[in-house]
């Protein structure tokens, strides 16, 4: 083996080491998303239900470590009165204690004791249901609208597949190229993640901003067209990956911090 040769085994393997880190450091970094739902009453409860969830519940999560919380009403796609909160979590244990630290905010418990402690016969709202997603490793982190200024609009869609391997077939996609599509298009990502735990499962749901719907219009004509999108589109290894699509336009509360 000349010194070339050893150099080159040598430069090998310590760079081995050092990617296997790099990827290990990328997975550690991908937050949990949690989709949380809640189904609302109209009228005086939902709007004391809302406030107590901008005035007291967000202020106490940014405090228990979740540092953007962004609230949405629906604007399009669903009927009933609905809250949606999208939270990231920097890990599954925030996830599990949430409520336990919440618990022990005394500021949270005080100030939200009028949701908090309603009766039986008068709950502040009918149900609430989560969806749990992993961010994909190409957005590992949501991100914040760079100009959130009103008015904007946001679209949260959902791929359902046939199998769990359509379903990481799909995601493979969007990493391979999808997402900087998005952004030349003018739909600018929030977020993309696969679903952990949830309902209508294998699937992964991603949401996106825009100013308004003419903007929604125009960037999704430009993403049909964009000449990535379609070579992606043509490729064999992305064919039937999606069985189901649902999608709804929403719009952000004055409290949402997305």
């Amino acid at each position: 083996m000349d010194r070339r040769d050893f150099l080159a085994l040598s430069t090998a393997a310590v760079a081995s080491p050092l990617s296997i880190q790099d990827t290990e450091a990328r997975a550690a970094t991908r937050q949990f998303i949690e989709l949380r739902r809640y189904h609302l009453l109209p009228g005086a409860r939902q709007k004391a239900f809302t406030e107590f969830v901008g005035n007291v519940a967000i202020p106490a999560m940014n405090r228990a470590g979740i540092t953007t919380v962004g609230a949405f009403t629906v604007m399009y796609g669903e009927n009933a009165p609905t809250l949606l909160l999208v939270l990231p979590h920097p890990s599954l244990d925030s996830v599990a204690l949430l409520r336990e630290r919440l618990e022990g905010d005394e500021t949270y418990v005080r100030g939200g004791a009028g949701i908090l402690d309603t009766p039986i016969s008068e709950p502040a709202f009918v149900r609430a249901e989560s969806t749990l997603l992993r961010a994909f490793e190409s957005m590992p982190v949501p991100e914040r609208p760079s100009t959130p200024a009103p008015p904007r609009l946001f679209e949260l869609r959902t791929y359902q597949s046939h199998s769990d391997r359509a379903a990481l077939n799909k995601l493979r996609m969007f990493d391979a190229g999808e997402i900087p599509i998005f952004r030349r298009a003018g739909l600018t990502p929030v977020f993309f993640g696969e679903t952990v735990v949830g309902a209508g499962m294998p699937s992964l749901t991603y949401m996106v901003t825009f100013p308004d719907m003419a903007a929604h219009d125009k960037g999704w004509a430009s993403f049909l067209s964009d000449p990535e999108w379609k070579a992606l589109l043509a490729d064999p290894q992305y064919r039937d990956n999606i069985s189901s699509i649902t999608d709804i336009i929403l719009r952000p509360t004055a409290y949402s911090q997305l």
